[in-house]
C-alpha cells in the first residue's frame, strides 16, 4: 500500500507541474493559467512618475508645410483671397514617404598620359567592387529581418517587393548571411574572450534541431555580452570544445547541470529554479519549510539590493544570522522528509530513490555556498534569468522554422545572433551595427564588470 501511494503521488506530481512551480515552459501549461511568482510592486498601471514617455509631439521644423486657405467669408460670402491671415492653427501628420531602391553608378576614369602614353585607371571605392552589387544598407536590412526579426527568406523577398518595389531573391539573402557570418568571425572571438574575462557568467543550454536531429544550443552571457554555440552534445564534451568554462576563473551561474561542476571556477546556483521547486513542494506536499525558505531567499535578496547602494557586502553578523536561519530551515525540512520506505525489493545500482522534497533539501544543504553566492559576492546575480532570456528568442526561431536545414545554418545563426544580442545589450541600433560591420567597422564590446 505504501509503495502504491508513493507511485500515485509521483504521477500526481508529474501531472501538477507547470511553469509556475517547475522548469516547464509556459507553452506546456494547461487551460488554467498558473499563478505567477512575481510580487506586487504597489505601483499603478502605466508609466511611472518621472518616466519621459513617448507621446507624439509637434516639431519646430517640419519637412513640408501645407497652407489651408480661407477663400470666402462663411457669413457674408465676401472674397478673402487677398486678405492677410491673422493667425494659423497648426496640426502635424507624421508619416513615411514611399521608399524605393536607389541606384548609384560609379564611374572610374581612364586617362592616357600625353608624355609617356601610359594608360591610367582610377580605383573604384570599396562599395563598388563588382559590376553590379547591393549596398551595405540594403544587405543590413535583409540580415535584420531574417536574423533579428526571424522572417523567412520568402517573406523577406515579398516585403522588399511591397515596400521598396524591388524583388530580392532568396539566394541573395542566403549569400548575404554567409558573407556576414564570415565578417563576424573576429568579432565572435572577441566576444568570447570578453566573456571569459568577466567576473560572472550565466550558462544554460536547450534543445536545438539541426537536419531533423536533436542537438544543443549553449549560451554563455553577461549583462552586456552574449555568446552562442551549437553542438551535438549537452555535457562536458560540448563545454570543453566551446572553450569558455575550461579557461574561466570567475563565477559560473547555472541551474545545477552537473557537468558544470567539473570546472574549477566558482559556482552559483539559480535561485529562480529553487523558488519554483519550493513552490511545487509547498503546493503538493503542504509542508511549512518551503514557504520559510522562499521568504528567507527573497529577504536576503531584498537586503542585498538595498546594501548595494552604499556598500559592497553585507555585515558579517547579518550574514551569520542568515546562514543560521538557512540551516534551521534545512533541518526542519529533513525532519519532515525521511528516506522512502521500501519492502522486499532487490538492491539496485546507483542512487537510492528519494522524494523531490528530499532531493531538493539534500542539494540546498550540500550546496549552501553556491545557493547563497549572491549574498557573499554582490557581483553574483540572484538567478540565472539572464541566460534564459538570451535563449528565449532562439526557441522562438525553432518554433517558426522547426529545424535548421544544415549545421552551417545553425552556426551562422548562433554567430550573427550573438552579435545582435550583444549590440542590443549595449543599447545600440541593431541595423546600424549590422551596416557598420558590412562597412568594415563592427561593434567590438569592451569587457566591464556587471
Amino acid at each position: 500500500i505504501i509503495e502504491l501511494k508513493e507511485r500515485v503521488k509521483t504521477l500526481e506530481d508529474r501531472l501538477n507541474k507547470n511553469s509556475h512551480n517547475s522548469s516547464k515552459p509556459p507553452s506546456t501549461d494547461n487551460f488554467v493559467k498558473p499563478k505567477t511568482q512575481r510580487q506586487k510592486s504597489g505601483r499603478s498601471v502605466g508609466g511611472q512618475k518621472g518616466h519621459p514617455g513617448r507621446t507624439l509631439k509637434m516639431v519646430d521644423d517640419p519637412n513640408y508645410t501645407i497652407i489651408h486657405q480661407v477663400s470666402v467669408c462663411k457669413k457674408c460670402g465676401h472674397s478673402l483671397k487677398e486678405i492677410q491671415a491673422d493667425s494659423y492653427e497648426r496640426r502635424q501628420v507624421f508619416d513615411l514617404p514611399p521608399i524605393k531602391v536607389e541606384v548609384t553608378e560609379h564611374q572610374a576614369e581612364s586617362k592616357i598620359c600625353p608624355y609617356c602614353g601610359c594608360l591610367n585607371k582610377a580605383t573604384f571605392s570599396k562599395e563598388a567592387q563588382q559590376p553590379v552589387q547591393y549596398g551595405p544598407r540594403l544587405r543590413s536590412i535583409g540580415i535584420y529581418l531574417n536574423q533579428y526579426q526571424l522572417l523567412p527568406y520568402e517573406r523577406i523577398s515579398e516585403l522588399f517587393a511591397d515596400l521598396f518595389g524591388h524583388q530580392l531573391s532568396e539566394a541573395t539573402l542566403v549569400n548575404t548571411n554567409k558573407t556576414f557570418y564570415e565578417i563576424l568571425e573576429p568579432v565572435e572571438e572577441k566576444i568570447k574572450q570578453e566573456v571569459i574575462a568577466s567576473a560572472a557568467i550565466h550558462f544554460d543550454e536547450t534543445g536545438l534541431y539541426i537536419e531533423g536531429k536533436r542537438e544543443w544550443l549553449h549560451v554563455a552571457s553577461t549583462e552586456i555580452l552574449t555568446f552562442y554555440a551549437a553542438h551535438p552534445k549537452r555535457g562536458h564534451e560540448a563545454t570543453d570544445e566551446i572553450g569558455i568554462l575550461p579557461k574561466f576563473q570567475g563565477t559560473a551561474v547555472h541551474d545545477f547541470w552537473k557537468p558544470y561542476f567539473r570546472y574549477l571556477c566558482q559556482h552559483a546556483l539559480c535561485n529562480a529554479h529553487h523558488l519554483r521547486e519550493l513552490t511545487f513542494i509547498l503546493e503538493q506536499d503542504k509542508q511549512e519549510w518551503p514557504k520559510e525558505m522562499i521568504d528567507l531567499l527573497l529577504k536576503i535578496k531584498e537586503d542585498v539590493e538595498k546594501k548595494k547602494a552604499i556598500a559592497n557586502q553585507l555585515e558579517p553578523l547579518q550574514i551569520k544570522s542568515f546562514e543560521e536561519e538557512y540551516d534551521q530551515i534545512i533541518q526542519k525540512g529533513l525532519a519532515e522528509n525521511p528516506p522512502l520506505i521500501t519492502f522486499n525489493q532487490p538492491k539496485k545500482r546507483g542512487r537510492k530513490k528519494q522524494s523531490k522534497a528530499k532531493n531538493l533539501l539534500d542539494r540546498l544543504k550540500k550546496y549552501r555556498q553556491e545557493t547563497l553566492a549572491f549574498m557573499y559576492d554582490f557581483s553574483v546575480p540572484f538567478d540565472n534569468n539572464q541566460a534564459e532570456r538570451d535563449i528565449r528568442m532562439m526557441k522562438v526561431q525553432q518554433k517558426i522554422s522547426g529545424t535548421f536545414r544544415s549545421s552551417q545554418g545553425a552556426k551562422s545563426f548562433c554567430r550573427i545572433r550573438g552579435y545582435i544580442s550583444t549590440v542590443r545589450k549595449n543599447f545600440l541600433s541593431v541595423i546600424d551595427a549590422i551596416q557598420s560591420a558590412f562597412e568594415g567597422n563592427p561593434f567590438i564590446p569592451t569587457c566591464r564588470d556587471p
